[in-house]
């Protein structure tokens, strides 16, 4: 039990860093290092959950699982790390957003400028 816990905690944690080093890299205007942080993030989240379905699967088959301080620590890890997740692709897209409308902003007063 100690070890799915752990691994929901670390696997959290990992996904939790990534969004926000995703985040970071967005608002630094480099794009697709975000999207690649924003997979890293993902496969942690993928690993964290296939423990989370193991705790699932012996309580579905009657072995309780013990409601600990440490397991609501360690869902509480995931969940957050999951909401980070999905508020990070939003920045990024928003990031994004920012960055092709600056562009044009800047290619609109360069052309005006050379006129």
């Amino acid at each position: 039990m100690e070890e799915i816990i752990m691994n929901l905690i670390v696997n959290g944690g990992n996904a939790r860093s990534n969004a926000m080093a995703a985040i970071e890299n967005a608002k630094s205007g480099e794009i697709e290092s975000a999207r690649e942080l924003i997979v890293e993030a993902n496969e942690a989240l993928d690993r964290a959950h296939d423990y989370q379905t193991k705790l699932i699967q012996k309580e579905a088959e009657g072995n309780k699982t013990e409601v600990s301080i440490l397991m609501v620590h360690a869902q509480d890890h995931l969940m957050n790390a999951m909401t980070i997740t999905d508020m990070a692709n939003e920045f990024i897209y928003m990031y994004e957003a920012f960055e092709n409308i600056k562009n044009e902003v800047t290619h609109i007063i360069n052309k005006e400028q050379s006129n």
